[in-house]
């Protein structure tokens, strides 16, 4: 009887042993490091499973042992999703770091700058020609102004009308900071009208100096009754932003029948004429108090300013000579 226990024993601490071992073997397959030698980015499916994702992990050489993998997924998750993205895993991450890497959601993500003074048409074609969003555009096209240029970060698959709603957002969000912070004493009474006369300084200049200093000039001019004589106004007056006008003003733009044509009709156009950015409207909502009436490109990207109409004059001349001297 003695016997047949310590063979019994025997047997048992053999068994313990080798499943020490066993155990230790498929531990150590799943934490000691993975294969790859370099980053690897990798986009996991939406609705993949455990198996599929291991298949996927291995035939990208970023883990050794597909089975290894999915055995310490069930063991060591504790029962946490891994999750769909794109993910970056670094070269000779361990398959339990794969793991925690699409557990946490850790997945990349990619930027899309919108420009300040775009029209919708355009912010729209920008958002349709990014290759990594999914889906279609929002079937209700957004008002003009509406939307805030800045940089905006996605996640691959993310949906374009999620992204212009993310934008609209933006917009509604700067405006209200903007809207409270505002000198009192500015002409335009409603956000709406400070989104429309922000479009046109946006059009304007692109220097972020000059914009305060062009709001006021726009300011000034209301208050004396001109109108506001803005190009970029007749522009939308003549191609309502659904195309860019490939040509230069002409004489005859000037006299085109549109409530946007700033040369004929005083006061601020009767909504935007692009999408302005934080600085436009802050520079409406906070414009630079001075005596300036008009401005004028100067040749170097910016605008000679002037008080009065002889002044402004000279400035014209000297703005036709270096056209001149370019052609």
């Amino acid at each position: 009887m003695r016997r047949l226990l310590n063979i019994t024993c025997g047997l048992l601490g053999i068994a313990t042993v080798a499943a020490l071992g066993i155990a230790y073997y498929l531990y150590a397959g799943f934490t000691g490091a993975g294969p790859s030698t370099e980053d690897t980015t990798l986009v996991i499916p939406k609705g993949s499973g455990v198996a599929e994702i291991a298949g996927l992990l291995k035939t990208e050489n970023v883990i050794e042992d597909a089975r290894i993998f999915q055995l310490g997924v069930r063991l060591l998750s504790e029962g946490k999703p891994l999750r769909a993205g794109e993910y970056v895993f670094p070269k000779g991450v361990s398959a339990n770091g794969a793991m925690g890497i699409m557990i946490a959601g850790k997945s990349i993500t990619h930027r899309l700058t919108i420009p300040e003074g775009l029209t919708v048409r355009e912010v729209l074609e920008l958002v349709s020609s990014e290759p990594l969003l999914d889906g279609l555009l929002p079937p209700e096209r957004p008002a003009e102004g509406t939307l805030l240029p800045e940089t905006y970060q996605f996640l691959r698959g993310e949906s374009r009308a999620s992204v212009i709603t993310r934008m609209r957002e933006a917009m509604d969000q700067a405006l209200a900071e903007e809207w409270e912070k505002r000198d009192r004493n500015i002409l335009v009474e409603t956000p709406e009208e400070a989104v429309a006369l922000a479009s046109v300084v946006e059009k304007e200049t692109s220097k972020a100096d000059e914009r305060a200093r062009i709001a006021g000039v726009f300011y000034n001019r209301l208050r004396k009754g001109m109108p506001l004589q803005s190009d970029p106004t007749v522009i939308f007056a003549v191609t309502l932003g659904a195309r860019k006008l490939d040509r230069a003003l002409t004489y005859d733009d000037l006299k085109v029948d549109s409530p946007y044509n700033t040369y004929l009709v005083k006061g601020v156009p009767p909504g935007p004429i692009a999408n302005p950015g934080r600085d436009a409207l802050r520079a409406v909502l906070q414009p630079m108090s001075h005596k300036e009436l008009y401005f004028v490109a100067d040749g170097t990207g910016g605008h000679a300013f002037a008080t009065t109409l002889d002044e402004h004059n000279r400035n014209v001349a000297n703005w036709r000579k270096i056209q001149k001297a370019q052609q």
